[in-house]
């Protein structure tokens, strides 16, 4: 394999261009040409596509987002689409193509895969929602980002003697307010993949209250319930002033943590690697705190597992 192409694909997540350059280095220490595709599958259909060197990615690896961009591309979904995105890589002389994406950007991998171009998909989404990996590139940053934000409201709040529910991302995983609020001391965490009782959270901090506790955290995943509706319903129940805040797109954003930085360079060095050695239709993971890599199918079909047992401790702990 002589010339391979990168993208990345659905919504940023700190630690991608950590995963570019480390597949750009491998790939040119292995004597391999890597183009660099703009905007996602959006940008490879546009053919917005430029070679990288060891000079494009100097000094990307502590920069948050994605040099190479993103988007999203409703024509790419079709399979017309998905043979003129084949044909252009064709065209460019593209033999292998590395993917830095969620479970959508994936499929899109495993579609292009079937047009006879070997692909390889990295793990990519602040959600962690990836069943075939244990992270994804993105997570543990986003996780420390909204760690620092509760902190940091906790001290408004204990100022006031009030409530703040913490609204963070997770539509349908609820990876980051779970862990978020197991190490932001919360008193209730609500996540998409549990019921929960607004009476029972606000017997709870009826309880704190009547002992003497003087502010309280709820974090809530936005997939969960609806947020203004919360704040509201706490009030009422309780009668202490309950205020929220939504983290949004803040959680996006940041130099990524060293852990990220590490994920991106180990996965990103082995999807090369597996170019190299003729592999195809392959996703990198970290599984029990191994590097490995499965074919795209089967890691579509791995439901993401959630962590009762760390909800089950944010439970006991927040007593």
């Amino acid at each position: 394999m002589k010339r391979i192409g990168v993208l990345t694909s659905g919504g940023d997540a700190p630690g991608m261009n950590a995963a570019i350059r480390a597949i750009v280095r491998t790939a040119i220490y292995n004597k391999v040409e890597v183009f660099g595709i703009r905007r996602g599958y959006q940008g490879l259909l546009e053919q917005d596509i430029e070679p990288l060197n060891i000079y494009s990615v100097a000094d990307i690896i502590q920069k948050g987002g994605t040099i190479l961009r993103s988007s999203r591309s409703e024509y790419f979904k079709t399979e017309a689409g998905q043979k003129k995105a084949a044909k252009v890589l064709k065209d460019f002389g593209i033999e292998g193509l590395i993917v830095i994406g969620g479970d959508g950007s994936f499929k899109g991998g495993q579609k292009l895969s079937k047009q006879d171009v070997k692909t390889i998909c990295v793990p990519g989404t602040i959600d962690n929602d990836i069943g075939c990996t244990d992270y994804a590139i993105g997570f543990d940053t986003a996780l420390n980002t909204a760690i620092d934000a509760i902190g940091k409201i906790r001290d408004t709040t204990s100022s006031h003697n009030r409530v703040n529910v913490v609204e963070v991302m997770g539509r349908d995983c609820g990876d980051i307010a779970l862990f978020s609020g197991l190490a932001g001391g919360a008193e209730s965490i609500i996540v998409p993949e549990r019921d929960y009782d607004l009476d029972a959270i606000c017997d709870k901090l009826l309880r704190g209250k009547d002992r003497g506790k003087l502010h309280s955290i709820i974090v809530l995943a936005e997939g969960a319930g609806d947020f203004n509706e919360m704040c509201k319903g706490i009030e009422e129940r309780t009668g202490v002033v309950t205020r929220g805040t939504t983290l949004g797109y803040i959680q996006r954003g940041g130099s990524p943590t060293s852990f990220d930085r590490i994920l991106a360079s180990r996965m990103g060095n082995r999807a090369v690697n597996l170019l190299l050695q003729g592999a195809d239709s392959r996703v990198t993971c970290i599984r029990g705190n191994q590097y490995l890599d499965m074919d795209i199918d089967e890691a579509l079909k791995i439901k993401k597992e959630f962590d009762m047992d760390a909800f089950e401790i944010a439970d006991i702990l927040s007593i």
